[in-house]
This record gives structure tokens, sequence and C-alpha cells, in this order.
């Protein structure tokens, strides 16, 4: 990753990763506590990092975490919580001004880190378990998010589609659970859930910014002392369909604009060897403003307000989006499925295939310029178990050839097409 030193460490059974760079003033920091997405664990899985965000043993109330926070020259710390593929991501993340460029000698890594373990390993108890005001107004919160979902019709429709597509796979679940189970949520099992998760899930820290490896090394084991000797390790292992069969869902809601979504299945994954063959594939798709849903569905036909195709590289999956009037529903169905066949037909031009090359390329390195990015970039490959570098995904899509992408393209199979439209109609 060009000038980007990463070494890695295990400390108590957590993987530390410390990526060396002058590049930025500030150091980042980045807790990533690892769960399997399953109907038992999501809910209080999600809770989890917005209940730690509000207090800790040293900082009981919100007031003071803030307060401490605003004492070091203004820490910006933030928690959330993500699916990724078949996994439910734990986030702590911490973003520290560097003390090496302040005329205050303040040791703003070393307080940064041990507000970090505080607030991981010494969360606020209450007769044994996590703050019930707490977890009662973060699970409010959480609901509101999962009910406000229908307010962006965008967002409702992948989710819709993503049901629909994955109704016996973990993948359907939203990362911020189950809106029923929110209102059951014990203070103590939750905390009684969470000190397993700390003592066995995989955690990776990663710390990101011109620092030493030997004082965050030091740090953190001083830090972060939580019993850790039974982990146990999460198989990447997401469900594949063997055999799809392409069905269509219709839903009626009060909208002005339908929302069509195609659900595909890829059967790749970043782990395999022609991802990068996918990732030119989507490209060429409805990646970038010169794909061909964008030139084909919305310019030439302006049958569309939007069109482009998205990856879930962990899972498998290709979805297709657009916005569409609704009574060109199906003659927008029979367009986007026309791109998807001219890929197999190896309809692609040499100005596709460059301008593709070039877009993907730049759209890698410009993760060096985001210490979040970087994070995200070198987590994924860890989480899938298949590490590799900028350079050699640059170079993978350097090789695609247009053989490589027709491909690519006779694997994809349409699993889902769904589509949102208004509660006149009846037309489907």
């Amino acid at each position: 990753m060009g000038q980007l030193l990463i070494n890695s460490a295990s400390i108590n059974h957590m993987n530390l990763h410390v990526l060396a760079t002058d590049k930025f003033k500030t150091t980042t920091i980045i807790v990533q506590m690892e769960q399997d997405l399953q109907e038992e664990t999501v809910t209080k899985t999600a809770l989890v990092p917005y209940v730690l965000k509000r207090g800790s043993a040293k900082y009981p109330t919100t007031q003071q975490l803030r307060q401490y926070l605003d004492s070091l020259f203004g820490a910006v710390f933030h928690t959330d919580v993500i699916k990724k593929g078949e996994k439910q991501i734990i986030q702590l993340q911490i973003e520290l001004a560097n003390e090496k460029y302040l005329s205050d000698a303040e040791p703003l890594l070393s307080k940064g880190i041990e507000f970090l373990g505080e607030v991981m390993t010494r969360p606020l108890v209450e007769n044994g378990g996590f703050s019930p005001a707490f977890v009662k107004s973060e699970a409010e919160l959480l609901k509101n998010k999962i009910s406000g979902l229908v307010d962006d019709k965008i967002k409702y429709a992948n989710q819709r589609v993503t049901e629909e597509m994955c109704k016996d796979e973990p993948y359907r679940l939203l990362s911020y659970g189950n809106l029923e189970e929110l209102d059951q949520v014990d203070p103590v099992e939750l905390y009684t859930y969470y000190m397993q998760l700390l003592s066995e899930n995989p955690i990776d820290i990663y710390v990101v910014g011109d620092v030493e490896q030997e004082q965050v090394q030091a740090e953190i084991t001083k830090h972060f002392t939580h019993d850790r000797e039974q982990t146990k390790e999460l198989v990447f292992n997401p469900v594949q369909k063997k055999n799809v069969e392409e069905r269509t869902v219709i839903e009626h809601m009060e909208v002005g604009q339908g929302k069509l979504n195609i659900g595909c299945r890829t059967h790749t994954t970043l782990v395999d060897d022609d991802y990068e063959a996918l990732l030119m594939y989507n490209g060429i798709l409805g990646g970038f403003p010169h794909s061909k849903l964008f030139v084909n569905v919305r310019e030439k036909a302006s049958l569309a307000y939007y069109a482009v195709s998205r990856l879930e590289s962990q899972k498998g999956i290709l979805m297709l989006m657009s916005g569409v009037e609704i009574e060109k529903y199906e003659q927008a169905v029979s367009i986007m499925k026309e791109q998807l066949q001219q890929l197999k037909d190896g309809i692609i031009s040499e100005q596709e295939m460059s301008q593709t090359k070039a877009t993907l390329k730049n759209q890698l390195l410009e993760i060096q310029d985001n210490a979040r990015t970087m994070v995200d970039f070198l987590y994924n490959g860890r989480l899938s178990g298949r590490v590799k570098s900028l350079e050699e995904m640059l170079e993978g899509i350097e090789k695609v050839t247009k053989e490589d992408i027709i491909q690519i393209a006779n694997k994809i199979e349409i699993d889902t097409i769904y589509f949102l439209r208004d509660k006149e109609g009846t037309q489907g």
C-alpha cells in the first residue's frame, strides 16, 4: 500500500494491526468485534455498541464521557454495527489529534487507547447488568432507525429484495436487529452476552497514523485487559444458493416513483480468483456513470431516474437498482435484462474496458486517502481469510480480459425481481 507499513501482533488473543504513516495529522483507532449474523443474537449484538457509547464505569454519564473527549483536543468517538456478508460487526472508533503536531505535549495516543479500553472492557454496570436507562433509550433509537427505513424508499426496496432473495439465509437479517425483540432486551442478559462476546469472539484493532509500533503495543497491553483465554474462530462460509430460480415480487405502497431492484447471485466472493473480473463486470454493468445501465436505461431510453448496480463481495450478491415510472416497469425490466445479456454475449467495447479499468484503479488508490477506508479494505481481507494487498488487486484488474468478463457474466443468475409500486395499480 505505497508508503504504508502494516505490522500485526497478537495481544491477549486480539489481533493488533498498526499502519504507520505520516500521511495524516490525526490517529485513528478502530476496534472490530466479529459475530456470526444469526437470528438468536442479531438484536443483542446490534444494541451493544450504542449502549457502550453512552458511558462507562469511569464516565458514568454521557455528559462526563463527552467532556473527557473534549479535553482530548476534541477527540471524536463513534460506535456502530454493520453487516458484512453473514457477519455482524461491532465497531468502536476514536480519532485523535496527533500530539507530534501540537505545541502542547499532552500524551493523546496513550489517553485515547486508555479511553477505548475503558469503554470496551469496563462498561457502566448497575445491578449486574448494563444501565437500564441506557438500554431502554438506545433500543428506542434503534427501533426508530428500523421503522424509519420505510421512509427512505431506496433503502427500503434494497432491504426487501434482500429479505425475499435470502429468505432462509442469515443475510436477510438487518444489522440493527429485530423490531419486536428490542422491547424485550434485558439489561442483565445483554451484559452477560457482551461479556461472553468480549471473552471469546475475534477482535481486530487497527491503529492508523504517525505512531510507533512498540508504544501502541504497550498501551494496548496495558489498557485492553479482559480475560480472553477461550477465544474462538468464526469461519467465513457465506450461504450459497445452488439452484437459483427467477421470481418476481411486487409490493404496493404510497409511492410516486417505482423502485425496481433485481437481485442476482454471482457465485463469486472476494476470496475467489475471478473476483477482479467480477469487479470489472460490475463496473461495466452499473458501477459508474459510463456503465451500461446508466447509459442505456437512464440516458438513452429515459426509463429511470437512477440505474446502478452494486456488489456485496462478502456474500456474492449483485444488486441492480433503479427508480422508474410505474407504467414503465416491464420496459425497464426488459432493458435491464438486455444489459445482462450483452455482457454474456461479450458485447463490450474497448472503451468500456479501458474506462472501467481506469476508474476502478482510481477508486482503489483513493482507499489510501482515508484511514477508515484503509481499515475497511484490510479488514475485508481478514474476515474472508484471504488478504490481498492493494498492489495485487490493481495487478489483478489490469490482467482482466474480455473473456474473463464473459465467463463471470455466464455465472450470474437472476434470483429476485422486486418492484415497489403505488397502491392504485393492478399491473403484475
